[in-house]
């Protein structure tokens, strides 16, 4: 629960930040061609980096799910070797 608040909130500060960041752009002193192409670099590291952001969390998201089925399998094994340590005791 704590998590997804805690998403929700870094959403709005990054929504605000990029909001505060378009204004201060639109506002400042430069011309109109300037400004374009001072937004249209912005918006090609702001893509860059949010594609990077992506690509990191796939992985991360990968290498969790192995790391899941590598405890999944541990665990059938240790289940799999209890069953047999019982079914030897009974014997």
């Amino acid at each position: 629960m704590a998590t997804n608040e805690a998403g929700t909130n870094l959403a709005w500060f990054l929504a605000g930040a990029a909001l505060g960041a378009a204004v201060a752009i639109l506002v400042a002193p430069q011309s109109g061609s300037e400004t374009r192409e001072q937004i249209k670099r912005r918006a090609i590291a702001g893509r860059d980096r949010v594609s990077q952001s992506g690509r990191d969390v796939l992985e991360k998201g990968r290498e969790i799910f192995e790391r899941g089925k590598e405890l999944a399998d541990e665990a059938g094994d240790l289940f799999e070797k209890g069953k047999q340590a019982l079914r030897r005791g009974e014997a």
